[in-house]
């Protein structure tokens, strides 16, 4: 008997024939996940995204994934404005990133079914830099850089952009402590590893 509980990923061969912009090698995503504007979407190398991740793109807008990222299951991608996550980032389950937000003042109506010239809709990209991780559950608002090397908690509501190589945590997300720098020799090290992998390939 089949294992009903096992999921299906996508490859890349598989994921080029659906429509999205760009798609790289080694990449799968879940059959459980929604994703809305796949032609806005370009993805690297060495992606997984998992089950019941939902992405949805505007077509005045783009998702860029890099190289190495991962996207745990849950996560909520709602691209009004362009998402970049940079190489070796990922997001753990259940973490939403929003680039557009209601006016919620009550001076002007709210919810994407009320037509725009009654809204204030506040629009921005959102950027999360090398290396950085964000824990479960965890929200990032529009406008936000979360800059190369940062750590994010879980349950973190990230607000602001922060600057690099700090360890973020709490409702809303404050630097708490510097981050170490190590993993940038493991980056090298499996870069090289990469390159000679590439030569003897060709030879």
């Amino acid at each position: 008997m089949n294992n009903p509980f096992s999921t299906t990923y996508l490859g890349s061969s598989q994921l080029r024939e659906l429509g999205f912009a760009e798609v790289g090698e080694n990449v799968s995503i879940a059959l459980g996940c929604t994703i809305v504007g796949m032609h806005r979407i370009r993805l690297a190398s060495n992606i997984r995204i998992d089950p019941n991740t939902t992405i949805i793109v505007s077509d005045e807008s783009e998702i860029l994934i890099g190289n190495f990222v991962h996207i745990s299951g849950g996560c909520h991608l709602a691209a009004a404005d362009t998402i970049e996550l940079s190489d070796y980032s990922g997001l753990s389950q259940g973490v939403s990133i929003y680039t557009a937000t209601d006016d919620y003042s009550g001076e002007t109506m709210t919810n994407p079914m009320v037509p725009a010239e009654y809204k204030n809709v506040y629009k921005s990209p959102v950027h999360l830099g090398k290396h950085v991780i964000v824990g479960s559950g965890s929200i990032i608002l529009p406008g936000v850089s979360i800059l190369d090397g940062c750590s994010v908690g879980a349950l973190s509501l990230v607000r602001k952009s922060t600057t690099p190589w700090g360890v973020y945590a709490g409702s809303p997300a404050r630097r708490i402590a510097e981050r170490s720098r190590e993993l940038l020799k493991l980056e090298a090290e499996l870069d090289y590893h990469l390159k000679e992998q590439k030569i003897v390939d060709i030879i």
